[in-house]
């Protein structure tokens, strides 16, 4: 929930107090979306998704029976790209969201900042596709202005350069007491409710589900999924080797009837893509390791078109 992440500095916050006696207290202008179904996702740690869940499931049961949503979370080893975080969607009906959510940043608050006081400030970063962030923004940043203002909470989008091949999300940052952080979600989600695409995109709480995330073969912070074997790397740019998880279930997707999806895949990009042997997982992992050798550009393509046969099956 507070976990810092890179920010772009060209949407700046705004800090301030307001009356806290209610996280929401003003509605936004009528939105004649609001009776459609939408969603909200965003990132908590492993710990804090353990507390959301409960003991048996017990919370996460007691929190959708209170707000009429549904609250779904990615697996304990599913986490967004580029970080170690898993991945939280609430669906339903505007309010609905808006209910659920404001019990699951309450609930994270009294359990992990109990002693930081009422007014502590922390983060939630919310995942929007980046086709979506255009109008969070508006036109010359007049949009996110105007939510900063309003909510008094701080309000940032990280950088578009900082994608994962075959990631179209950005984050979007929030930063204030729960009141400010309620309102700003709130205007956020209106927003959000209004772009015919982002309706359209709802799936699963977790579509990178494709490529594994959880390895620590990067640096510090930086997981990706994949490594490089530099042992094949030359000035040519031609034998590039990198590997990359897929989960067992989901190989046939990626090898196809008869192997056609892997022989399209290496024909269209032009990289030689290799899968390990049944029960040749990835370290500490049931996923299979999935090798892809050749140029850069090659391995690029490769990678996000495996990306895509396997995100295909949240899509459905």
């Amino acid at each position: 929930m507070a976990t810092e992440g890179t920010e772009s500095n060209c949407n700046s916050s705004t800090e301030g107090l307001q009356d806290q006696s209610s996280p929401r207290q003003s509605l936004p202008p009528h939105s004649d979306h609001e009776e459609e179904k939408t969603y909200v996702k965003f990132l908590l740690s492993n710990t804090e998704a353990g507390s959301i869940i409960g003991k048996g499931g017990s919370t996460i049961t007691e929190f959708q029976s209170r707000s009429g949503a549904r609250v779904q979370l990615s697996r304990n080893f599913e986490f967004f790209p580029g970080t170690s975080d898993r991945v939280i969607m609430v669906s339903g009906l505007v309010d609905n969201i808006l209910k659920a959510v404001e019990l699951i940043l309450g609930k994270l608050l009294d359990e992990f900042y109990a002693e930081d006081g009422d007014d502590v400030r922390s983060k939630v970063r919310l995942v929007v596709p980046n086709s979506s962030c255009g109008g969070i923004i508006g036109k010359g940043g007049a949009t996110i202005k105007s939510f900063i203002e309003d909510s008094r909470a701080g309000i940032k989008i990280s950088p578009q350069d900082n994608n994962f091949p075959g990631l179209h999300d950005r984050l979007v940052i929030v930063t204030g007491t729960l009141g400010e952080q309620m309102r700003a979600i709130e205007l956020i989600l209106y927003k959000l409710v209004e772009d015919r695409h982002y309706i359209q995109s709802i799936i699963a709480p977790f579509p990178y589900a494709a490529v594994y995330v959880g390895m620590n073969y990067g640096p510090p912070n930086g997981i990706g999924g994949r490594f490089t074997n530099n042992r094949y790397q030359n000035k040519e740019d031609r034998d590039n080797s990198v590997t990359i998880g897929v989960a067992d279930e989901h190989i046939g997707l990626v090898l196809g009837r008869n192997g056609r999806n892997i022989m399209e895949i290496s024909q269209v990009s032009g990289a030689r893509i290799k899968i390990s042997d049944r029960g040749d997982f990835v370290s500490g992992t049931s996923d299979r390791k999935v090798t892809m050798t050749g140029s850069q550009r090659a391995i690029r393509t490769a990678e996000s078109m495996i990306f895509r046969k396997v995100a295909s099956v949240s899509e459905r």
